[in-house]
């Protein structure tokens, strides 16, 4: 993990730091945000009042943690590489001094406050979003996830569940890492797919009272804590492991290619 000297101060759009207070944002917590910035605008400060508005409701106790995955198509330095699809909010947050980033090649996360360095220790390569990672640290010192104008599909934290179900898909991606100063290309395995499965988390954790929604700026915004996420996630996987993923031959390439990794003696 690498981080600049000190603390950053940075411009806090004073209206978004109330939302955040208002949808139950919890003073002192770690908080894992996933935020289409385009959804929330304006914000008095763009991008960095965003951020400011996030620690802010945090407060000097808190800890701020965005996902700073990348393409994997070079070799990773968390001092350089950019995001690849996680929005500008993520990408303008890892890059301010004091901020702490992960040293994954390809699933790497940014965090700040006092338990940043321990989100973000080394991680096995494989499984990138399992327990053994920022987003299942997150999870295990009981943080909250925000999902701010964007949907459970963005969700990370429901790959934890996956891990910890055992579910039988896993698909290999070639990342570029270093090895003794030589770039080589290795597969990486994750619970991968098209994603669009998560969203069934709206109907698990709304009838249940788990779920705060309301607005944040101009954005719908979905706040749960991390634990009961996962914990209904595995009680649904153990069910029926295979819920996340399309049904096979409908179209998406992505679950096709889940479905296609199962050992033939489970698949349904």
């Amino acid at each position: 993990m690498t981080s600049a000297p000190g603390a950053f101060s940075i411009v806090n759009d004073p209206k978004i730091e109330q939302d955040l207070r208002t949808l139950g944002v919890r003073e002192g917590g770690v908080l894992l945000v996933h935020t289409s910035f385009r959804a929330v605008r304006p914000v008095e400060g763009g991008p960095l009042g965003l951020i400011g508005a996030l620690q802010a409701a945090l407060g000097p106790t808190g800890t701020l943690v965005m996902p700073t995955m990348t393409d994997g198509e070079t070799v990773f330095d968390p001092r350089s590489t950019p995001t690849e699809g996680m929005g500008i909010t993520a990408e303008v947050f890892w890059r301010q001094p004091g901020v702490l980033r992960s040293t994954h090649p390809g699933g790497s996360f940014a965090a700040s406050g006092p338990l940043a360095a321990r989100i973000c220790e080394p991680q096995p390569l494989s499984p990138p979003h399992g327990p053994d990672s920022p987003v299942g640290r997150v999870h295990s010192l009981d943080g909250q996830v925000l999902l701010l104008g964007v949907t459970h599909s963005e969700n990370t934290t429901l790959h934890v569940a996956e891990a910890l179900a055992g579910v039988p898909y896993s698909v290999s991606h070639p990342c570029v890492v270093e090895d003794n100063g030589t770039a080589k290309t290795v597969l990486i395995a994750e619970t991968d797919h098209c994603c669009r499965g998560f969203r069934v988390a709206d109907d698990w954790l709304r009838p249940r009272g788990l779920q705060r929604e309301g607005q944040v700026g101009n954005a719908h915004a979905r706040l749960c804590n991390a634990r009961d996420l996962v914990r209904l996630a595995v009680e649904h996987l153990a069910a029926d492991p295979l819920t996340f993923l399309c049904a096979p031959e409908t179209g998406c390439e992505e679950c096709d290619a889940a479905h296609a990794s199962i050992p033939a003696g489970v698949r349904r």
